[in-house]
């Protein structure tokens, strides 16, 4: 691990009644990350911020930031601030004093209260409403609001749990790119947990992806979508067909993998031996449709990253439409193609027969 880390944690482990919630969890975040941990109910992410809080004791390992072991510290006395799904605001209070109440507790003169409430007004653009109650303001308000608390007491590290989960999909998609900026601007080190994985994509430096108290795979957004290193990373991240089947032809710097009626021909090689049984993975986007010419034959054996069947579903979604392909084995394809024409000429429908295909970089060949 990197010696300069801002926030260590090492093989951490948290049981309840004999139930491993969280399980020999390591990570170094450094000083000004945004870091997401992502995954499923239940899979260990809010207990894992919890013991960051300070409202949950590890079982074993260390918590460390900027090289203080937070061991026995209460959660009043964490360098940090927690910001809550459900924000937590003070329903008689003003937006003024919701943000001023961290700083009067801690007894700050009122002329420096004053200066850093408006200071964080500012930031989240919410000067004129400063004397509102969190009952006059929209769902995304009071979010910014909430934030604008937790960010007033000037934290080493800020916890966000869930931070957008209370409001719906337009607003969380207009709200995500203003959190982010925000957090980025302040500069401050931040662990989000979050379910929703476009959240975290649009928001995180770093992603944690974890599944029954371990982290199956962190690296940047892009890594984590494009180079998935388990078959639950690539189904949980995105839309993607998995495809079983075996390696036939493996080289150095390609492989083939038979999966039945699908043959990948992978420009690159990987790590395995001829025989193996592998998936591949293949997102939606990365594949093409075409309407199938009347005289056209279907596959063979020796037609690589191509498949041929019959529209049987789609759905319109204004800036692409999914197609699922139905194949002769029964096999289902899904297809995404954005919709960079206004009016196309040749619009598949359902029915109609239609042949897909996709490049040699496309697909991600998983062991494991």
């Amino acid at each position: 691990m990197a010696d300069d880390a801002f926030l260590r944690i090492q093989n951490l482990v948290k049981d309840f009644d004999g139930q491993r919630a969280v399980d020999d969890v390591s990570i170094d975040i450094a000083r000004g990350e945004v870091f997401a941990l992502l995954g499923s109910s239940g899979c260990g992410k809010t207990t894992l911020l919890r013991m960051l809080a300070g409202f949950e004791t590890p079982s074993s390992g260390t918590i460390t930031l900027a090289g203080q072991d937070l061991a026995g510290l209460p959660p009043y006395a964490r360098p940090m601030n927690m910001m809550f799904q459900s924000y937590a605001l003070f329903p008689h209070l003003s937006v003024f004093d919701n943000i001023a109440f961290g700083l009067r507790r801690d007894a700050l003169p009122k002329g420096e209260v004053a200066a850093r409430v408006e200071a964080m007004l500012k930031l989240v653009q919410l000067g004129s409403y400063a004397k509102r109650k969190p009952h006059q303001l929209s769902g995304g308000q009071q979010q910014r609001v909430a934030l604008a608390r937790s960010l007033a007491r000037k934290p080493q590290l800020l916890l966000l749990d869930e931070p957008l989960g209370a409001l719906d999909r337009k607003l969380r998609e207009e709200t995500q790119l203003q959190l982010a900026n925000i957090v980025h601007d302040v500069g401050v080190t931040c662990v989000m947990v979050t379910h929703d994985q476009e959240e975290a994509m649009t928001m995180a430096s770093r992603i944690a992806v974890m599944s029954e108290g371990r982290f199956l795979q962190v690296g940047a957004p892009a890594e984590i979508y494009e180079t998935p290193a388990t078959r639950f990373v690539a189904d949980f991240v995105g839309n993607v067909n998995l495809m079983e089947g075996r390696v036939v032809v493996d080289e150095a710097d390609h492989v083939v993998v038979d999966c039945g009626d699908v043959q990948h021909h992978v420009g690159h090689g990987i790590t395995g031996t001829l025989g193996m049984p592998v998936t591949v993975a293949l997102r939606p986007e990365k594949i093409r449709i075409a309407p199938l010419p009347a005289d056209a034959v279907g596959t063979s054996t020796e037609d690589f990253n191509r498949a041929v069947g019959t529209v049987k579903e789609l759905t319109y979604f204004g800036s692409h439409t999914v197609y699922h392909l139905l194949l002769a084995s029964g096999r289902v394809l899904k297809i995404s193609q954005g919709n960079a024409e206004r009016q196309p000429d040749a619009r598949l429908t359902w029915g109609d027969r239609a042949e897909a295909s996709w490049s040699t970089l496309a697909q991600v060949v998983l062991t494991r």
